[in-house]
């Protein structure tokens, strides 16, 4: 697609048509994957007579966030694949076959064995699927183009009006009658997205997308194979040392799979850094994306804690009952994606029409990381008011979820867009993988910090962390004017 063709094309509400090609591939991929992650937790937990596999809340709540974290970890593959092989349009599709495959290994009534078979599957296609979809939109837009954030920002619409049907729909499914069914319900969303996603695809997304942007050399193939023969070998040491010694358990793979995602994005940004393939004006783009990146981790951490802490809280403490209706715990992962449909016609119309007077990027993640530490101070209140052993009104979560996603309007969509901008030629869907996997080093290090989480310290753990996520605002906004130079004309 050439750049006049990108600039004429106003067919999808003033943005390409590709864009609803995209957006509703992502809509039925996000419905299958929230749904599922609605009732995963309360599935773990559940008794065996209540269909669950009983396992303890704590172990449960790490393992969610792990899986979590190597869902969005597996985007460094997606990213390589993409870019070096298949190219984004071949490499989102076969993500979504295995996503699909993998929840239906969860509607199967196989216990751990099935859960581990999904969570492998889902791990692999998630990767290959969601950096490059969020590329192939960038890819519509010239880069001068003033419709990038607010495009960003109806993808982002549309991914969380399918994350706000799937926990009413698979939620009640799966707690009220029975999980594998609302599994199944899961499974039958991905399919549907692939079937738009065959139709339209090759209408109307971008014909670069078809062909891998830096295709792999057979100079390159030989020591790439020796760096995946050793990377297998090292972890296949280090599960037998841990065997040796007896830490080869649940917490054992859960604290290895947190080095892991907390290394590999250092190991990135050294790579790309690096790179002989990478301008002068590039790498210092990449450099100014470097504290952006943590910023959006620490944020990443406090969302992604509404499927473990808040899901906790709204399951043991919070009042289910509104005259006579019981209300499934699930319910409440809803109220995530119900606040960003909401705020994002707002935010869409803000970004437009301030144009080149809104804020850059780099003060956008300040205002977002203040957001969040408020929602975490309006969960300090119903504990310090009413203790831990009171059934709390729902509205604190409601207010909570509120506040936060303010934070993700401020940041989620931008983050995505400034991704795109900032990304080296070579490394374009690799670099979306870095947005990933800022989210994957939350989930990871989450799934450290939820073993805190306790009826003892629930409001020092809130204060503390909506605390340090107001601390690390100031911090940024201290860098921002650095920053901001670093990033070379791009806001």
């Amino acid at each position: 697609m050439s750049k006049s063709k990108r600039d004429v094309d106003h067919a999808f509400f003033g943005q390409p048509r590709g864009l609803a090609t995209l957006t509703f591939t992502e809509f039925w991929e996000r419905f299958s994957y929230y749904g599922m992650r609605a009732i995963l937790l309360y599935y773990m937990i559940a008794s065996l007579e209540h269909g669950g596999l009983a396992m303890n809340a704590v172990l449960a709540a790490s393992i969610v966030s792990i899986y979590g974290s190597l869902v969005y970890m597996s985007s460094v593959l997606g990213g390589f694949v993409a870019d070096r092989i298949w190219g984004g349009h071949r490499t989102v599709f076969i993500g979504g076959i295995f996503i699909m495959f993998g929840h239906i290994a969860l509607a199967v009534p196989a216990g751990v064995p099935a859960l581990i078979i999904a969570i492998i599957l889902i791990v692999i296609g998630t990767g290959m699927l969601k950096p490059n979809i969020s590329e192939m939109v960038g890819g519509l837009y010239s880069k001068d183009d003033m419709r990038r954030d607010s495009g960003f920002s109806l993808l982002v619409m549309g991914i969380n009006l399918g994350s706000f049907l799937s926990p009413i729909i698979v939620g009640w499914l799966g707690q009220e009658v029975n999980y594998h069914l609302g599994f199944s319900i899961a499974a039958f969303g991905m399919f549907l997205g692939l079937i738009i996603y065959i139709i339209d695809g090759n209408k109307y997304l971008n014909k670069e997308d078809f062909q891998a942007p830096d295709p792999i050399t057979r100079a390159e193939m030989r020591p790439l194979v020796w760096k995946i023969v050793g990377i297998v070998v090292a972890l296949v040491v280090i599960l037998v040392v841990m065997g040796l010694t007896g830490t080869l358990t649940g917490n054992g793979v859960v604290n290895l799979i947190t080095l892991i995602a907390i290394l590999i994005p250092i190991w990135y940004f050294i790579t790309i850094i690096r790179s002989p393939k990478v301008t002068k004006v590039e790498r210092s783009r990449v450099v100014s994306y470097i504290p952006l990146f943590i910023a959006a981790v620490f944020f990443w951490a406090i969302e992604e804690q509404g499927s473990t802490v808040l899901a906790l809280f709204a399951q043991n403490q919070t009042q289910l009952t509104l005259g006579g209706f019981h209300i499934p715990a699930s319910w409440f992962q809803s109220l995530n994606p119900l606040f960003i449909v909401l705020y994002t016609p707002f935010f869409a119309w803000l970004w437009v029409h301030m144009g080149k007077k809104q804020p850059s990027s780099p003060k956008k993640y300040v205002y977002g990381l203040v957001f969040a530490g408020l929602s975490y101070f309006a969960m300090m209140l119903p504990v310090g008011l009413f203790g831990t052993h009171v059934r709390v009104s729902p509205l604190w979560l409601v207010l909570s979820w509120a506040i936060v996603e303010i934070a993700e309007m401020l940041i989620s969509p931008v983050g995505l867009s400034v991704t795109t901008k900032l990304a080296p030629k070579a490394f374009k869907s690799q670099m979306m993988s870095m947005w990933f996997l800022a989210d994957s080093a939350a989930q990871a290090i989450n799934a450290q910090v939820v073993k805190l989480y306790t009826g003892h310290t629930e409001f020092w753990y809130f204060a503390g962390i909506g605390i340090a996520s107001i601390v690390l605002a100031v911090l940024l906004l201290f860098i921002t004017p650095r920053v901001e130079r670093l990033m070379a004309g791009v806001n």
